[in-house]
């Protein structure tokens, strides 16, 4: 997968999944396990969100198969570059903090 970041409207499935899910958004975090960071939130494909406790978190390596890959357009390619600098300067900033 030569991507960082899928486009939002991919949709993939998951290793040891069932059901296909179709990529909603970025950097998700939950309750459950504070201070980490996943890199997509998702929905299940093709039925959508239909109540917010239904999206899924999960990391790019947990993605066994894509199936369709969400639009790519200069919109979305600006949008994909300011987070991956983000993301670089997340984390540079980590590495140079001193742990406790």
């Amino acid at each position: 997968m030569e991507d960082r970041f899928l486009p939002i409207g991919t949709v993939v499935l998951l290793k040891g999944g069932k059901k296909r899910v179709m990529i909603i958004g970025f950097c998700a975090m939950t309750k459950e396990k504070e201070g980490k960071i996943f890199d997509y939130s998702g929905c299940i494909y093709p039925e959508g969100l239909m109540a917010s406790n239904q999206t899924c978190m999960f990391d790019h390596s947990q993605i066994e198969k894509i199936f369709f890959k969400g639009l790519v357009d200069e919109e979305e390619t600006e949008f994909k570059n300011k987070l991956n600098s983000l993301i670089d300067q997340f984390g540079s900033m980590n590495s140079t903090t001193p742990q406790a």
